[in-house]
């Protein structure tokens, strides 16, 4: 394969325990450095990041979390989840876009409880 590098997007979920800036701001850290570490990326790679959460999770914006872990220069937006009745509560997603190798696989990433929003992709457990 060649080395020219191209395009992946990658997603990743947790929970945070709770509504409050702290629990947003560790649960974010720990996706977001989940996702660089079994993705091997750096920031400079990194194209842009969308971070979303559940209409519950208000507190703080996760992409405050992703600045702190050197994404500062990165585009990084937050949005809400639509509010789907009976859906995980307390849901922190990201969908990141990066340049890797045309032979990377991207490694999904979804942690804890969040697992289970995944469960048929075994290499993000």
């Amino acid at each position: 394969m060649s080395d020219d590098p191209r395009l992946w997007a990658v997603r990743g979920a947790t929970k945070a325990r709770a509504n409050d800036p702290e629990a947003v701001i560790e649960a974010t850290e720990e996706l977001v450095s989940e996702l660089m570490s079994r993705n091997e990326l750096e920031p400079e790679r990194i194209v842009s990041c969308i971070f979303t959460s559940t209409h519950d999770l208000n507190a703080e914006f996760p992409a405050v979390a992703a600045r702190k872990l050197g994404l500062d220069s990165v585009p990084l937006l937050c949005a809400s989840e639509i509010d789907v009745p009976g859906a995980m509560p307390s849901v922190i997603r990201a969908l990141v876009h990066y340049y890797a190798p045309a032979d990377h696989a991207p490694s999904h990433t979804y942690l804890g409880e969040a697992q289970e929003l995944r469960s048929d992709l075994k290499a993000a457990q």
